[in-house]
């Protein structure tokens, strides 16, 4: 039978891997010391994003290894599981990540990340500019061909009002199979994932570098890992409501 790897999939997803570590391997370093700068300064990551962006949200919190000074933030209706086309939508309507981060109320030291492929529509853009406005510095993890090949829904792009640009280099449409005319097993989430990984593995040299120990989650199916992880629930319970549902 045939299959992927004979077609060229792997191979192909392999070059854009290394054209991501290309285009934005210093980028993921300047990311890396601005959240651990804003960290040391006792300032939380604000992560958005929408439609299936959001499972890079999920990707950063509450996650084994990952930062627990995290904070994820959403509107309800951006969130695609439990109505598909309303999550579309609410992403192109105006004023709607402008009115989750007036509810966030991110401020210096805070930083944020935003993800968006596109980075076309409202939301993500909104969520950029209102943050930035606030004098909180943003990262965007997007793509700049996805954005020269996407339908232009806002003024500006996410990118437009980002500190610090992480191009993950997803093709327009997101899909990378079969080669020449590709409709199907879409890269954005791979690639993205990666780029937040290779931040967070960025962040830990440097922070080696200075001697600190960041506030870091640890898996709770490892020995020591609830003990862990419930002094750091503690630590950030008041500043990260989503942790614990108080908010």
């Amino acid at each position: 039978m045939p299959d992927a790897a004979s077609s060229g999939f792997p191979a192909r997803v392999r070059t854009l891997l290394d054209d991501l570590d290309a285009t934005s391997g210093g980028a993921a370093g300047d990311a890396a010391a601005l959240l651990l700068d804003a960290i040391e300064a006792g300032g939380i990551v604000h992560v958005a994003g929408a439609g299936h962006s959001l499972a890079m949200v999920c990707e950063t919190f509450y996650r084994a290894g990952g930062l627990a000074a995290v904070r994820p933030i959403w509107d309800p209706d951006v969130f695609p599981l439990d109505h598909a086309l309303r999550s579309t939508r609410a992403e192109r309507r105006d004023g709607v990540g402008r009115a989750v981060v007036e509810k966030a109320a991110p401020a210096p030291p805070d930083v944020a990340v935003v993800f968006s492929t596109s980075g076309r529509n409202p939301y993500p853009v909104e969520v950029a500019r209102e943050c930035a406005a606030r004098g909180v510095p943003v990262v965007a993890v997007t793509s700049a061909r996805a954005s020269r090949g996407a339908a232009a829904r806002a003024d500006t792009t996410l990118a437009d009002h980002a500190a610090i640009v992480l191009d993950t280099c997803v093709p327009p449409g997101d899909v990378l199979h079969p080669a020449g005319a590709p409709r199907t097993a879409a890269v954005s989430t791979v690639l993205a994932a990666y780029a937040w990984a290779r931040v967070l593995a960025d962040l830990d040299d440097l922070a080696a570098a200075r001697g600190v120990e960041p506030p870091r989650w640890t898996s709770a199916n490892v020995p020591g890992g609830d003990e862990v992880n419930a002094a750091l629930l503690e630590r950030y319970r008041h500043r990260v409501p989503e942790l614990t549902g108080e908010g």
